[in-house]
């Protein structure tokens, strides 16, 4: 009697890569994600599904109108206001978009971009994946800098905008500094 047991198919390679860091000697406010998402990668955009509300948040914190423009334009506009992006993820195993899928993970080098990029002095951490991982890899360094933890931009943490946009408005402050 033949046995009908099924062998599950082949993984697709689903290694993710982030993105590089978008940041400069004026920057003073490093936002941390975990991994690009999907659309994302797929973009080649910090961002880019068109519901996660990033880049509207950051907007009404910094003042200027993200949404419409090009994406080069956007990154110009936040690196004018000293603000930096990456993610804590250097590269994983993830099927989707999920945090929670992150598999196998390579941690970026946190402490090697602050070395090179002195006035950084407050990070900014889009989620709690992001957060406790970016923590995690900052190790002691941490208490050099004003840590902030922010509600996720991403459509997968349903919360209503205007929660979201009154706890990223602790970034005005850091800016201020």
């Amino acid at each position: 009697m033949s046995s009908s047991l099924s062998t599950p198919a082949p993984l697709a390679d689903t290694r993710k890569r982030c993105f590089d860091p978008v940041v400069d000697a004026q920057t003073r406010l490093l936002i941390l994600g975990s991994l690009p998402g999907e659309k994302s990668l797929a973009h080649s955009q910090y961002y880019a599904h068109p519901q996660n509300k990033f880049w509207r948040l950051l907007g009404e914190i910094l003042g200027v109108e993200l949404t419409g423009l090009p994406y080069d334009a956007r990154l110009a506009s936040v690196l004018a206001h000293g603000v930096g992006l990456w993610d804590v993820v250097a590269q994983a195993h993830r099927a989707g978009s999920l945090d929670s899928n992150i598999r196998n993970r390579d941690d970026n080098d946190l402490p090697g971009l602050l070395a090179r990029f002195p006035a950084i002095r407050a990070i900014a951490f889009n989620g709690g994946t992001a957060a406790k991982v970016g923590i995690k890899v900052l190790g002691e360094q941490v208490s050099r800098y004003q840590i902030i933890n922010l509600p996720s931009s991403s459509p997968a943490y349903t919360r209503p905008y205007v929660d979201k946009l009154a706890q990223w408005g602790v970034l005005r402050q850091a800016l201020a500094r």
